[in-house]
């Protein structure tokens, strides 16, 4: 849960439950969300909290998350782009596999994400 302390402390408040997923929209006027199932999965190693249904890179971006890889020649940080599988911002190592677009992966209970570098590496 570091990525909910460190954005609590940022803002200064005390009680981080509260604002655990501060990246969400409640109510929207067309859409509908079910949040009525938690599920948890890893992140380079720390758990983080998510709805079923949710994508890798919307749950991220709601525990805090802006940075999901790097560029590969210049390095730059790279995040939460198009949300649609267009662009390569979002691709990450997910249960091993790499190259994985984030963006449009849902989330499952127990997996394991890790930023990728560079190309991704098959193993």
């Amino acid at each position: 849960m570091k990525y909910y302390i460190r954005q609590c402390r940022r803002s200064g408040q005390t009680d981080c439950r509260e604002t655990e997923f501060f990246m969400r929209i409640e109510k929207h006027p067309i859409l509908s969300f079910d949040r009525s199932s938690k599920i948890t999965f890893t992140y380079n190693g720390e758990e983080i909290e998510a709805y079923e249904g949710d994508t890798i890179a919307a749950a991220l971006h709601a525990a805090g998350v802006r940075v999901l890889g790097h560029s590969q020649e210049l390095h730059r940080p790279r995040g939460f782009y198009c949300a649609i599988g267009n662009c390569s911002s979002c691709m990450m190592v997910v249960d091993g596999v790499p190259n994985v677009k984030t963006c449009v992966t849902e989330v499952k209970q127990g997996m394991k994400v890790e930023t990728q570098v560079g190309k991704g590496v098959i193993k």
